[in-house]
């Protein structure tokens, strides 16, 4: 792999991932830019503890232009955006829009191809396996960094899951906290540890697999199961058979395995409902702190969930979701997992 480090007109920091070493990328974005202003603040709450950032000016963002005005595709004479060069493999580059940046953390987008028409389930192997050395990268070098608690890696898929930018795209935070989520996850996982001296996630993946009815597939090195309490209709959990922090960890046989697996498991959901349009999603990979006594137990793993329930219905989080984080889920995880393996590749 091949990467190449530039800037863009405002100072941010744009990165070219090649799989060919003669890839040729410094091209000066040549748009008349005034650096960003940013004012994003973390507050806490006090009563939940929880960290909460506050980025208003961010609703001034790009919002759903035509295809023709996409500032992720590659620059042309005449029309030049976000990513200066003709072509790219996979680009990654400071957001101009940032929700985290400065002593706040720091917000990048990550284009998985050049073209616009495309997504991500449509790659190749060799393209996905450049993003999953993208996202490595990036986890190493933002971790590094003073004051950066976690990395976070993920893809917002589909109008309705809310995106404002229709190219196959995701994005990578490197957040000043750590978040709830994996706040709780190591609560729980801790108090698993001193109770019975065993690890949570490698007892939930050797009862998953072990008892069968909620994998979805299952490789040499990953297995892929809906939770025993989905939160989500159709909600997968993606795991390494080998237990990594984060992707830096990830072993060399199941780095290999991942493109071949992953794309298989987003080719299934837009498979699931029989529509022509792609299935709308989220694809979240969740990594451990950059440091603290709960990294050491923390197991990476990947998220994916749809918010369609059927394939005319929304899953909306309204009063008992929202309103108290008690999540109803209108499909068995057991039936969604029979889904799932129903519609695999032939």
């Amino acid at each position: 792999m091949k990467r190449t480090s530039t800037r863009l007109a405002d100072g941010r920091e744009i990165l070219y991932y090649d799989t060919d070493d003669a890839a040729a990328r410094a091209v000066p974005d040549t748009r008349p830019l005034e650096a960003s202003a940013t004012t994003s603040e973390v507050r806490r709450d006090p009563l939940l503890g929880d960290a909460v950032v506050i980025a208003s000016h961010r609703q001034g963002r790009t919002y759903l232009p035509p295809a023709d005005a996409c500032p992720l595709c590659p620059s042309t004479e005449g029309r030049a955006g976000e990513v200066p060069a003709p072509d790219y493999e996979v680009v990654v580059f400071e957001n101009r829009f940032p929700s985290l940046a400065g002593d706040t953390g720091r917000c990048e987008v990550i284009c998985f191809t050049p073209d616009h028409r495309t997504s991500f389930a449509q790659l190749d192997e060799e393209r996905a396996a450049l993003v999953l050395a993208a996202w490595t990268d990036r986890t190493a070098e933002l971790s590094a960094r003073e004051g950066v608690r976690q990395v976070y890696c993920f893809e917002n898929r589909g109008a309705e899951i809310g995106v404002t930018l229709s190219h196959p795209h995701g994005q990578i935070y490197a957040f000043p906290f750590v978040t709830p989520r994996t706040t709780r996850m190591l609560a729980t996982v801790a108090a698993h540890r001193a109770a019975t001296g065993g690890n949570l996630f490698e007892e939930v993946l050797a009862a998953e697999r072990a008892e069968g009815t909620r994998v979805v597939l299952e490789a040499e090195h990953w297995t892929a199961f809906v939770p025993y309490a989905a939160r989500w209709p159709y909600e997968v959990h993606l795991y390494p058979h080998r237990r990594a922090a984060d992707l830096t960890a990830l072993d060399g046989p199941a780095r290999d395995e991942f493109p071949r697996v992953y794309l298989e498991l987003l080719r299934r959901f837009d498979r699931l409902f029989g529509r022509p349009d792609p299935t709308p999603y989220v694809s979240a990979w969740h990594q451990a702190p950059t440091s603290g006594e709960g990294r050491a137990d923390f197991a990476l793993h990947l998220e994916l969930f749809t918010v369609r329930r059927t394939a005319d219905k929304l899953k909306y989080l309204a009063g008992t979701e929202s309103g108290m984080e008690a999540y109803m889920n209108d499909v068995r995880p057991e039936d969604a997992a029979a889904r799932l393996r129903e519609v695999a590749s032939r």
